[in-house]
């Protein structure tokens, strides 16, 4: 399971569970397709200190474009957690991110990939699967 990192109440950043791996889209026809993968274990998204001051919880799902060189080139929400300040911490996180290309017959290729990002203040939980 990857991390994500978050602010503490003093600025400090902590790790915090990304709820799933990243699931890609892309248009594979009859080839396989290595989805891209994180290069860090953790995801560097700020948790807004007025939402962890307040025990305040929730998910966005985040779609990005991950080029051939392994870069976010676009981030956008495609489910919001309800919560703006959220939202703008999961797309602002996900463009920072880092990946090890997708592949497809060896090459590197540019992919759309589903980044569930869940800003918690507990421990992820054993045995959750994507």
């Amino acid at each position: 399971m990857t991390d994500t990192t978050s602010m503490d109440r003093t600025g400090c950043l902590l790790p915090l569970p990304l709820v799933a791996v990243l699931l890609f889209g892309a248009c594979a026809g009859d080839q396989q397709i290595e989805p891209p993968t994180p290069l860090f274990q953790e995801v560097p998204v700020e948790y807004p200190l007025e939402l962890w001051d307040r025990d305040v919880e929730g998910e966005t799902l985040v779609r990005v474009r991950v080029s051939d060189t392994g870069a976010v080139t676009e981030a956008e929400v495609l489910e919001t957690s309800g919560i703006e300040a959220f939202d703008s911490a999961a797309v602002a996180g996900a463009m920072e991110m880092r990946f090890q290309p997708a592949r497809r017959n060896g090459r590197r290729i540019e992919v759309w990939a589903r980044l569930p990002i869940r800003f918690s203040k507990r421990p992820p939980t054993g045995g959750r699967t994507p």
